[in-house]
């Protein structure tokens, strides 16, 4: 009967696994990837409980790839190391007998099956715990020239010069630590999505380092200090901290450091074989170099007393003017309609790139010519500095649908605010289509006019889809002769503001541009916002305030809160409706009048629903 089968009593104890070696050594990948913060380690997990289910030893990592879960890249890495292991220990000696000398080091438990009972299997399980435990009480070091490592030191030097922030921005860090730095921290190798500027995370996690504001401010712990101290006295002699982690793929050791003396050099070249236009920038220029030559360690007081000069540059013919074409322009709705565009550029020979674009349609980017590395299949990533001019694409249907539903004052605050000089609206007349809408055709003309005359926004109007490729065909090659024999800087948004930052870009207000990857971030719709942030998109929801009002009422107010305080100090109720009448905004400086102060008086102190 199926009852007499039932056996009752104590579990008994699981097989080990008849492949130790290969699950010791997906165990430590596993281990090391989760130490770093790494989403592989949810890979090795998943092979490691692969591996234990299988009942048959395996004689190399090929074989492993009948597994679930075990791919080409894990089975190359068990092939590597059993050869390694075989070259150690002898190539006649059997896999599952040699992983008997490894089991006091394994993290898993139930290795024995030589007839141990479960009383003797639990103490090496003991001695292994307490093997971890001591061995993750070690200090964490980062790699020499690591993300972590430049970063450290980065922020320590900054912190030691006289009347220093205490802080630094993301850009002016990444700027100066990439000297310091192996891999860069804006483009990843080649095969992965990480940069060096991954481990920063890492250094949080480790209250090494501490990440405030918006924009981010990085700065260093007391842990952190007293690392980045370590680490900066032995820069100049002998690293040999046995504590120092390393990386899978560096399996060499730590020799002297070398003070790398080329920096400036390279600089000096670049100087004399690209004059700067103006004399002023020159001697910038050419007054941070003598620093640099007289006192290398002073880097960070050079970036800080001529950030233009320091900061990296496309030189003329070493690149290229790319039309951006937003991924939503060629996908969804009408793909027919949507694909005759890039027809259309084709036909026309246009350099353009399909991606992701936070605000508006199309824009053009200055990318580095980068020549192919011989064994990649991919040339590397060139960098990207975004041209002034974006474009904001509107066709009838498209206008009437956004006035309705609040998108238009929205997108026209974000492209004033997006850091782009030159906004442009590039609106198609479909013909008679906008004669069957929901907004009579006048209310429509009349928001384009407003466009143009009251925000401030270049409008061109066009017929059809095949007008507007032709539009961005003639403004690509209008912006590759203008930029042609131009030198082009990166300038950061985190530090403008700055009086020195300032006067440098004025010199050549038009070269000086945003890095792509810093405009399409801070284009973010639905990224962290401040305070004041929230207060402006709260008032431009009110009817009849336009983005020019919000921001004269910001520059007197600045958060809800300052705004009610004035409202308490009033003496009257009608000195409370009027409060915000008198104020300025816009080109003509007209006043706000008193039925919009009304309006925002009554939406913020009235305490019951609004009739």
């Amino acid at each position: 009967m199926p009852s007499d089968q039932v056996r009752l009593g104590r579990k008994r104890p699981l097989p080990s696994c008849p492949n130790p070696l290969f699950l010791q050594w997906l165990t430590e990948l596993r281990d090391h990837a989760k130490e770093k913060g790494l989403k592989t380690q949810y890979v090795y997990q998943k092979a490691i409980n692969s591996l234990k289910k299988y009942p048959l030893p395996l004689k190399n990592g090929k074989e492993a790839k009948i597994l679930q879960n075990f791919g080409d890249g894990i089975c190359k890495i068990l092939d590597e190391r059993l050869q390694k292991h075989c070259l150690e220990n002898g190539s006649d000696a059997p896999i599952q007998l040699a992983n008997t000398c490894h089991r006091s080091n394994m993290t898993e438990p139930h290795r024995d099956t030589q007839g141990i009972s479960h009383k003797h299997m639990k103490q090496p399980e003991k001695d292994v715990t307490k093997k971890k435990a001591t061995k993750n009480k070690r200090e964490y070091v980062p790699q020499k020239r690591s993300g972590g490592y430049a970063v450290l030191l980065t922020l320590y030097r900054h912190a030691q010069m006289p009347g220093n922030k205490g802080f630094m921005f993301r850009t002016e860090l990444q700027t100066e630590a990439q000297a310091l730095c192996d891999k860069s921290f804006t483009v990843p190798d080649l095969g992965s999505k990480y940069t060096a500027w991954s481990s920063v995370s890492t250094l949080i996690q480790k209250d090494l380092l501490v990440k405030t504001h918006n924009p981010a401010r990085y700065s260093l712990t007391e842990q952190g200090l007293a690392l980045a101290e370590k680490l900066d006295s032995s820069e100049g002699g002998v690293h040999k901290d046995p504590v120092v982690e390393k990386s899978e793929e560096d399996s060499s050791g730590d020799g002297p450091d070398v003070v790398d003396l080329t920096l400036e050099e390279d600089k000096d070249e670049e100087e004399e074989t690209c004059p700067s236009k103006s004399s002023e920038s020159l001697a910038t220029a050419l007054s941070v170099n003598q620093i640099t030559d007289s006192d290398a360690s002073g880097r960070s007081q050079a970036f800080e007393t001529g950030r233009s000069a320091t900061s990296w540059r496309l030189l003329p013919g070493s690149y290229e003017i790319v039309l951006c074409v937003d991924v939503i322009e060629t996908t969804g709705g009408s793909s027919a309609r949507k694909q005759e565009l890039v027809k259309e550029l084709q036909r026309n020979c246009v350099n353009f790139d399909i991606r992701k674009l936070n605000v508006g349609d199309f824009m053009w980017v200055a990318r580095e010519k980068v020549a192919p590395v011989p064994g990649q299949l991919r040339p590397p990533v060139g960098k990207e500095l975004a041209l002034d001019y974006i474009i904001e694409r509107k066709r009838m249907d498209d206008l009437c649908g956004s006035i309705i539903d609040g998108r238009f004052k929205e997108q026209k605050f974000r492209l004033k605010r997006c850091g782009l000089r030159k906004p442009i609206y590039l609106v198609e007349e479909c013909g008679s289509a906008a004669a069957h809408l929901s907004l009579p055709e006048s209310t429509l003309q009349q928001a384009i006019v407003n466009t143009q005359v009251v925000d401030g926004f270049f409008v061109k109007r066009v017929q059809d889809m095949k007008e507007s490729a032709a539009y961005l065909t003639i403004m690509t090659r209008y912006l590759q002769k203008l930029y042609q024999n131009c030198t082009l800087f990166c300038r950061s948004r985190e530090l403008e503001g700055d009086g020195e930052h300032d006067m440098a870009q004025t010199e050549n207000f038009s070269c000086s541009l945003i890095a792509f990857t810093e405009f399409n971030y801070g284009a973010v719709k639905n990224k962290c916002q401040t305070v004041r942030e929230v207060f402006a998109r709260q008032l431009m929801q009110i009817s009849g305030v336009s983005g020019d009002k919000a921001a004269a009422i910001l520059e007197l107010y600045g958060t809800i809160s300052s705004l009610l305080k004035a409202y308490d100090q009033c003496t009257s109720e009608t000195e409370k409706e009027k409060l915000l009448s008198s104020i300025k905004y816009g080109k003509l400086k007209r006043n706000i009048g008193p039925a919009l102060s009304r309006t925002i008086y009554q939406l913020y102190c009235t305490r019951g629903p609004l009739s």
